[in-house]
């Protein structure tokens, strides 16, 4: 007797961990639906998050520097990687073409600048602490 009701046990276990499972397989798939369309919707919405996305821009470290070597033009600042070591960003023209690359080494307050289509390294320095 005891056998049978340890062996009904697991099985109900088993079940459960099973429609568990597939309800978390459903639950992921919808989530990855609304997602598409949230990145949609977001697109049509870009030009006010990149202003948005251009005033913080102007309070990081490096902003005063890239801004005084490019050329006098609007960019798009396009954020590559910024992680613990390192920032990259890319400036974007209207056109939508890449014109500059920023890499900013935190830890030392390296910056380098390098326009892509052009001179090449523009600015390579140690920034000063302020």
């Amino acid at each position: 007797m005891m056998n049978k009701a340890v062996i009904t046990l697991v099985a109900a276990a088993i079940m459960l961990t099973a429609c568990n499972r597939n309800q978390a397989d459903i639950s992921s798939d919808a989530q990855n639906q609304p997602s598409l369309q949230t990145e949609v919707v977001q697109e049509s919405k870009q030009p006010a998050k990149e202003s948005t996305f251009h005033e913080e821009m102007s309070s990081l470290p490096e902003y005063d520097t890239i801004v005084q070597y490019i050329d006098k033009k609007e960019y798009t600042f396009r954020t590559v990687t910024d992680n613990e070591s390192k920032r990259v960003l890319l400036l974007i023209d209207q056109d939508g073409k890449e014109q500059y690359k920023t890499i900013f080494i935190k830890n030392t307050s390296r910056l380098k600048i390098i326009q892509i289509d052009g001179e090449g390294q523009v600015f390579n320095d140690i920034l000063d602490s302020k």
